[in-house]
């Protein structure tokens, strides 16, 4: 639903109170992509997709997103590493890293990540963290 929102020039953008926050959800499974579309509108987020890593730099820049939602596990790219393509340029954006796997939470490149979930199709954590990143970035 890009048609609705304002662009940046109109001096409207800058006013995050008016907008919902948005996440941009990067997974190379396309159904985990439609559910967490799904889910995360109905909880009144804007959200955009990507397939894979590739090119993540210019798509945050593109979409601002409040959070990113990013899966460790792809068959194009590594999660990790492209966690810390975005640590390096955007070092306060909060990245919720999501595995089918637990043991993720152990390997050293995670501890870059603000929150950690593993994937269910119940999405009460992953919505948990998402307020808590949120939040948090907004006090800080």
């Amino acid at each position: 639903n890009s048609q609705n929102r304002t662009s940046p020039t109109d001096g409207t953008r800058g006013n995050k109170e008016v907008a919902m926050p948005k996440i941009l959800i990067v997974d190379d499974e396309k159904h985990i992509r439609l559910l967490y579309s799904e889910e995360l509108e109905e909880e009144g987020y804007e959200v955009a997709t990507a397939s894979d890593g590739t090119g993540i730099l210019e798509r945050i820049a593109r979409e601002e997103p409040d959070v990113v939602i990013l899966d460790i596990k792809m068959v194009s790219s590594n999660g990790l590493d492209v966690l810390q393509e975005i640590r390096n340029t955007y070092y306060n954006l909060p990245v919720i890293l999501c595995s089918a796997y637990g043991s993720y939470k152990v390997d050293l490149k995670s501890i870059a990540a603000d929150a950690y979930v593993v994937k269910s199709s119940d999405l009460t954590e992953l919505k948990r963290k998402i307020a808590q990143v949120l939040e948090a970035n907004v006090s800080s």
